[in-house]
């Protein structure tokens, strides 16, 4: 790559290589296989044998982190009872209302926790859906929606499911990396996005964690899990303070374009086909983009290592900190 180009360019390859080398080694998870394997064990038990309640139950507890703090959400958890799919199947044998007779009639349920209300008013007095005490009536939709994701779609066999899905998807022999990775991303994302209630953004990273950490015999779950890049406010405000973005791909506000060609999750994919993650965790593939946008994540986080957020800065004017380990590769641009 780096024959193809001017000595300019050249330069600044070099320094954003450099920068995200030693986002990386500031704030990386060096031990992010180990750390997962560690959570995931009773989970990795279920995923060998097929089991997909438990999977069900740990999906909708990762997604339920979305739109709140974590601090809060896991108040809430820890303050009511454990949502069971398996609950949730039984209750579906014995449901009344149309719209819980199959994953594709569960649309436009309309459930509201405050009101009690929902899209089929003749029905709601009956239905098993308002039970179920999670945070808002849109999690309940939720777990609802998986559940019947995993009968209907899945043959009730959510393990079985990805594998074929994943399987699928590298049987079309993408020609590179990255377009396995993109497919891989789609074999999973695009079905399961239908779900009411969950974001590319949460789904992606409740996936590539799940797959990092109970698919140590399956190679696939792996690979498709490095590709899962989740872009939050932290990792796009890095990518334009740095400029990274105006080398590796197009500026743009936040939100769907940084999942379009271009966007910061294309910035991402490209810059860690330039480092080896393996300087990190022997462990680790050779390009790894999840543990990238990781570390991007960390190194701003109030949470980490809290260094570059809008707590910190001014982007009206851009960064002044002239002490941060990264100044010399960054520049430094405002965001407004």
């Amino acid at each position: 790559m780096l024959a193809a180009i001017g000595l300019g360019a050249v330069s600044r390859h070099i320094k954003d290589v450099g920068a995200i080398e030693a986002v990386c080694g500031l704030a990386g998870s060096f031990g992010l296989f180990v750390d997962l394997r560690k959570t995931m064990l009773d989970l990795s038990t279920a995923v060998s044998a097929h089991a997909s309640e438990p999977i069900l139950d740990w999906l909708l507890e990762a997604v339920s982190f979305q739109g709140i703090s974590d601090e809060m959400a896991r108040r809430y958890i820890d303050d009511h009872p454990a949502f069971s799919s398996l609950g949730v199947l039984r209750s579906l044998a014995s449901a009344t209302c149309p719209k819980l007779s199959s994953y594709w009639s569960f649309e436009h349920c309309g459930f509201e926790k405050t009101w009690g209300k929902c899209n089929a008013p003749h029905e709601v007095h009956s239905c098993s859906l308002p039970d179920l005490d999670l945070r808002n009536g849109r999690l309940n939709q939720t777990a609802y929606a998986l559940v019947l994701f995993c009968r209907d779609v899945a043959g009730g066999d959510l393990v079985g499911w990805i594998d074929a899905s994943l399987a699928e998807a590298a049987s079309a022999n993408p020609p590179d990396q990255r377009a396995r990775w993109a497919a891989f991303r789609q074999s999973l994302l695009e079905p399961l996005g239908h779900l009411f209630g969950v974001s590319d953004k949460a789904l992606s990273m409740a996936l590539s964690d799940l797959l990092l950490g109970t698919g140590a015999d399956r190679p696939l779950w792996i690979e498709a899990a490095v590709g899962m890049i989740a872009v939050d406010t932290l990792v796009h405000n890095w990518l334009h303070r740095t400029g990274i973005i105006n080398r590796w791909g197009r500026p743009h506000p936040y939100g769907p374009n940084c999942y379009r060609p271009g966007g910061c999750a294309d910035a991402i994919e490209l810059l860690s086909l330039e480092v080896d993650a393996r300087q990190f965790d022997l462990e680790f593939p050779q390009c790894f983009p999840r543990f990238v946008q990781k570390a991007i994540w960390s190194f701003c986080a109030r949470s980490e290592f809290d260094r570059c957020n809008g707590v910190r800065i001014d982007d009206r004017v851009g960064c002044q900190d002239h002490s941060c380990p990264l100044a010399p590769s960054c520049d430094r641009r405002p965001l407004s």
